[in-house]
């Protein structure tokens, strides 16, 4: 029986599928040519805008969500382990509006998704530190925020057996080829958790 190889840390990687230890339990992720891996996560370039990433698929692990995406600083409030914590907390969030939750079935587990994007025309320049701040994996400083009021996510955060694991798939900005943003869902849709095989 093929092994699929783990994902690598970083660099431009060939397309397949890999497998990835971040969470409780292993998932698989498929991608096609021309992504790269960038720590808990996968992005590809639009050759029209190079100087920027346009898609990303993150899934570090973040416990702390700010009550207000733009005035976070002392605001980063620890959410538990739970997947219905942390998704109650984000639809929350002022200065962002997300779309009602969905209940989603990734391999054996179940969750659910929703869309977040910033609300209105925030001028994230004059947020605390200059970062609208969605969540974190600290209480101080911030770990996934947007640089731009354009920018938007899809969100799947998965019920472990009470324990979360959390994926999204970003778009940076407006101005990106539409078979790009298809592409970043295709390999978000891809992720399965694989069950342990428990050998006797």
């Amino acid at each position: 029986m093929p092994t699929v190889p783990p994902l690598p840390d970083s660099g431009d990687i060939d397309p397949g599928t890999y497998l990835v230890t971040s969470f409780k339990e292993n998932f698989e992720i498929t991608v096609p040519d021309g992504w790269s891996a960038d720590g808990d996560g996968l992005g590809k370039d639009d050759p029209d805008h190079p100087d920027e990433m346009a898609v990303f698929v993150g899934w570090w692990p973040s416990n702390h969500v700010p009550t207000d995406a733009c005035k976070w600083q002392g605001a980063l409030v620890e959410v538990n382990p739970s997947a219905k914590a942390f998704v109650d907390a984000l639809t929350a969030q002022t200065s962002t509006v997300s779309t009602p939750p969905v209940e989603v079935v990734v391999g054996d587990y179940s969750g659910v998704e929703f869309n977040h994007s910033v609300e209105g025309d925030v001028d994230i320049k004059a947020c605390d530190n200059g970062q609208f701040c969605v969540h974190s994996e600290y209480s101080n400083l911030c770990t996934r925020w947007y640089s731009s009021v354009a920018e938007r996510e899809t969100y799947r955060v998965v019920n472990l057996n009470g324990q979360r694991a959390m994926f999204w798939v970003v778009q940076f900005h407006e101005s990106i080829n539409p078979e790009l943003t298809r592409e970043a869902r295709a390999v978000f849709d891809s992720i399965v958790f694989k069950l342990r095989q428990v050998t006797s």
